[in-house]
């Protein structure tokens, strides 16, 4: 959907059509719009990238990873932090732990551990008056602070 123009991101962490929310869902959700914006990005084409040299060095069923090259841009590509991409030896050998299970560590490491940067006074200040002057046109609550 992206890829045809969609730009709204709705119900991160949501599930059972949004009756219920669940955290480590929305850590998945997270990796996933990451990968999106990503492909919706495009893959750039320019001589630098496109090492036809390279290319013809190795030629047919060559061994392009261990090119310099290949090296260098690497990293632009995909980094997923929750896929595994490693081979299956290799995540048996460490767990063998699921796409939901690293999610949920995730998910509970940041609400442990994440300590936000406290909002500004003013910032404060403006948003209970603006709530303020909702809940006064709407009737409800504390009258608005002046």
């Amino acid at each position: 959907m992206a890829l045809a123009g969609a730009s709204i991101i709705y119900g991160a962490g949501m599930i059972e059509s949004g009756v219920t929310f669940d955290c480590a869902q929305l850590v998945m959700d997270d990796e996933f719009a990451r990968m999106i914006k990503q492909v919706v990005a495009g893959v750039p084409v320019r001589d630098d990238l496109l090492l036809v040299d390279d290319i013809a060095r190795v030629g047919p069923f060559g061994d392009f990873l261990s090119l310099e090259s290949t090296y260098a841009h690497m990293r632009e590509q995909s980094q997923p932090r929750l896929m595994d991409r490693r081979v299956r030896e290799e995540w048996q050998a460490d767990g063998a732990t699921d796409l939901y299970a690293r999610a949920n560590a995730k998910a509970r490491e940041i609400i442990e551990n994440h300590r936000p940067e406290p909002l500004d006074a003013d910032v404060v200040k403006e948003m209970r008056a603006f709530v303020g002057r909702a809940d006064a046109e709407l009737g409800v609550g504390a009258p608005a602070p002046k």
